[in-house]
């Protein structure tokens, strides 16, 4: 009696096992912006990537990830099932960000239209970014800080500035000052990770600036952890091989003038509170400071380049916290030696880049990179900007810096380092 009573009893809890098991296992594995056409399946060829061969470089999957890939494929739909309203071409609209008169001379914005322009030979161009990357990233004579270690010892919050799109099998790495606003905008609307009043954005300028910026809008590499478990750093690996892996960057010195306009010339409470306060308290020896910005900019206080660099040097600077993302080395936001990007940008030669990678990812048919941001913090000014730095803090700051300026193929600025 009592072996027919517990036969009974398995019947009805196995299934119910079963149930909860597949329950807890699609929370963790199958949640949204998930879909396997782009996870595994690279919708265009990597070949399609000057420099770069289908199967070049790649290592065998390991089992795990083999078993995640056939594990997942059997769950989720391919590319030709998923309906995109993005898949029509969109017509831009005239609409851009309101700026103040302020704002417009400090970040410096031009919306007039350029035409594209064809003056470089990008694929020559992005075979040599590449080879300048992957060699000093191989040198063992050049060496700077995390260099060698691997994808592995990244931890999680590090990874923050990569935003994936698995609809496209993008992967961005995002660097502060470099077009990164209009970037993340680009990769909403092909994300379709944002809504305005129940569809997508197709317009990128017509997404507000503080959606944009909004931490929660984007799917990027921390992320993994909580949503995917144990399996999230496997599921990076499969990603970063098979999605196109792109980033911007800058002259490192431009990047740094260009923060220090933006974020201490205008008015901006946080930066004046977490930074500026500090700045001015330790490199100019004000004492009393008013606690809003609007108080200390009309009593004519604030932070100098002077100040900045100072900030920048202090040893005691990042014993307190690591770099803002603002004036934080390239290197340490997008680990340009463990990840091997198929495509280096550069802001000095933005409107011909952008167009370019926007048809390497065959997206240039959903959107076009909006009117020419630019920034005119100019590389011609570094001799103004720094002329009051003295030499042994500019080649204290070359050295901070110094990576960047290496793996992205910009020239040691001479004329600012020696006498």
């Amino acid at each position: 009696m009592t072996k027919a009573r517990l036969l009974r009893l398995s019947v009805v809890l196995v299934p119910i096992f079963m149930i909860l098991l597949i329950i807890v296992y699609w929370d963790n594995v199958g949640t949204a912006h998930f879909y396997l056409h782009t996870s595994f399946s690279r919708p265009h060829s990597p070949g399609a990537i000057p420099g770069i061969t289908a199967g070049e470089d790649w290592e065998a999957l390991p089992d795990v990830d083999d078993f995640l890939v056939k594990l997942l494929s059997s769950n989720l739909k391919q590319n030709s099932s998923i309906p995109r309203k993005t898949e029509q071409l969109l017509v831009q609209g005239s609409s851009k960000p309101v700026v103040s008169n302020l704002e417009e001379n400090v970040r410096g914005y031009d919306w007039s239209t350029h035409n594209d322009r064809n003056s470089l030979d990008q694929e020559k161009l992005q075979i040599e970014r590449q080879r300048t990357l992957r060699e000093f990233c191989a040198n063992s004579s050049f060496t700077f800080p995390t260099k060698e270690r691997s994808f592995d010892d990244i931890p999680n919050y590090e990874l923050n500035h990569l935003i994936v799109d698995d609809r496209h099998g993008i992967i961005y790495c995002y660097v502060p000052k470099v077009a990164c606003t209009n970037w993340k905008r680009v990769m909403i609307v092909l994300s379709e990770s944002l809504l305005d009043q129940g569809v997508p954005y197709r317009n990128p300028l017509d997404i507000p600036r503080e959606h944009v910026h909004n931490t929660s809008t984007h799917l990027t590499f921390n992320k993994f952890w909580r949503r995917y478990g144990k399996f999230s750093r496997h599921l990076m690996k499969i990603k970063l091989k098979k999605y196109t892996k792109f980033l911007f960057v800058r002259d490192p010195f431009v990047r740094l003038i260009s923060a220090f306009r933006s974020k201490f010339e205008l008015e901006n409470e946080e930066f004046y509170r977490r930074f500026a306060i500090p700045m001015l308290k330790l490199y100019s020896n004000h004492t009393n400071l008013p606690t809003s910005v609007s108080e200390a900019f009309g009593a004519g206080l604030k932070v100098s380049f002077s100040d900045f660099i100072q900030y920048l040097l202090d040893p005691r600077t990042e014993k307190m916290a690591p770099f803002n993302e603002h004036w934080r080395q390239v290197y340490r936001l997008c680990h340009p030696c463990q990840i091997d990007y198929d495509f280096i940008g550069k802001l000095e030669t933005l409107d011909e880049d952008a167009a370019y990678l926007l048809q390497l990812l065959k997206v240039d048919r959903l959107l076009r990179f909006p009117p020419s941001y630019r920034n005119r913090t100019a590389s011609s000014w570094e001799d103004n900007w720094f002329a009051k730095i003295p030499q042994a803090w500019r080649q204290q700051l070359y050295k901070l810096y110094e990576a960047d300026f290496v793996l992205f193929g910009y020239p040691k600025p001479e004329n600012l380092l020696k006498d």
